[in-house]
């Protein structure tokens, strides 16, 4: 789960980390009346999207004084921002965020995530700070240290210098780094954050640091017990079809492409998104729908699947465990039958009751095609959608 920037900061600062004075505004009618709070000579302006690349989108402002303040503040709200990041449809600003301008001496890159290809806790450090750190690992990948920890209960000392080292700092700001390291590595620990950014951290003319800007995702599958985190939860900001899903604990994530995917277990499921690739299609989602889905379940995910107007035909690849073949088939009759199906329907079948699955598959008079096996049902979608 994403958060807003605002409230990003709101949590670091909770931990002890220093960050710029703002104040969040929820909608336009609220402007007036929280521009009284400020007491600022310049004000930066922010739009609040789940959205990086904002500030070459017209998504951040620098304005000098209280009427260009509310001008901008205004002319924000109901802005489309179009980034890199939220692809040519955009996001609609519906919060903004006030902010005192800081003066700047430096930039750098900090950020704190969960090193999947060692299972530890990593930090990754750069002196390019302020820029896609995409584009810097690209181009300029000595530019970049990974310092991986050891342990999940204390960062050592070396770790600590480790991480601080390219940005060159003087005494105080060593131990104000060192506590912001350890401010960051709580705040991960204690919330299940996945991924803790802080893009730019930055040294003020007063040769303070500061976070700057602020980036934090939450494990979706942690947030049962930080009930004060969901809470921070923006529908606004989600797919609405993930949304949907969501609601019947399916994992669910929208792509680009025009084959609708329901299989259960993640690596079958990318096998099935991999396979489709080749032979020349492009799938529009994954969609794991668990090793026990009940036949609702099933009923649900074929019909968030239609959801998505791109989709042009289904590929169903099941290997039957916990979760029967018999029961997949009953579901996927029952929801095709409600929706009426007009899109092809590719229906692969393996494990528990498969014949007794494909015996409901074949006796619902519904068009669907049937597959051996994985190969064949991908070539056999290819060709229905051609």
């Amino acid at each position: 789960m994403n958060i807003h920037e605002h409230q990003a900061k709101d949590l670091l600062k909770e931990f002890g980390v220093a960050v710029p004075t703002g104040i969040a505004v929820y909608n336009a009618s609220e402007i007036n009346e929280k521009v009284k709070l400020l007491n600022m000579n310049q004000f930066v302006v922010k739009a609040q999207i789940h959205a990086g690349g904002r500030g070459k989108a017209g998504g951040i402002k620098i304005v000098n004084n209280k009427d260009d303040l509310l001008r901008e503040a205004n002319n924000m709200f109901g802005k489309k921002i179009i980034t890199h990041q939220t692809g040519p449809e955009g996001k609609i600003v519906k919060r903004i965020y006030i902010e005192e301008v800081s003066e700047i001496k430096k930039e750098f890159y900090l950020a704190c995530l969960v090193d999947r290809a060692s299972s530890k806790i990593a930090f990754i450090s750069s002196t390019e700070g302020g820029v896609d750190i995409e584009k810097v690992a690209k181009e300029k990948p000595n530019k970049i240290i990974t310092t991986k920890l050891d342990s999940i209960d204390v960062i050592s000392n070396d770790d600590f210098n480790k991480i601080i080292k390219v940005f060159n700092l003087n005494q105080k700001q060593k131990e104000q780094a060192k506590q912001i390291v350890q401010s960051i590595f709580s705040l991960f620990i204690k919330k299940d954050a996945s991924l803790i950014e802080i893009n730019p951290l930055i040294v003020k003319k007063s040769d303070d640091l500061c976070c700057l800007d602020a980036k934090i995702n939450f494990d979706d599958n942690a947030l049962f017990k930080h009930p004060e985190i969901l809470k921070l939860r923006d529908l606004n900001e989600e797919n609405p079809i993930e949304i949907e899903a969501s609601k019947h604990n399916l994992s669910y994530i929208k792509l680009d492409g025009s084959i609708g995917c329901m299989v259960n277990g993640a690596g079958l499921a990318m096998s099935t998104l991999d396979i489709i690739k080749l032979y020349g299609k492009e799938p529009a989602n994954f969609l794991d729908v668990g090793g026990g889905a009940s036949k609702e379940k099933v009923s649900a995910a074929f019909k968030i699947i239609l959801l998505d107007k791109n989709v042009k035909g289904i590929l169903v690849n099941i290997f039957g465990g916990i979760l029967r073949c018999d029961e997949l088939a009953k579901g996927l009759v029952e929801a095709a039958k409600e929706v009426k199906l007009q899109v092809p329907l590719v229906v692969r079948l393996s494990g528990t009751n498969f014949e007794k699955g494909k015996k409901i598959l074949n006796e619902s008079n519904l068009k669907i095609l049937s597959a051996n096996d994985l190969d064949e049902a991908a070539k056999k979608i290819v060709e229905a959608v051609n």
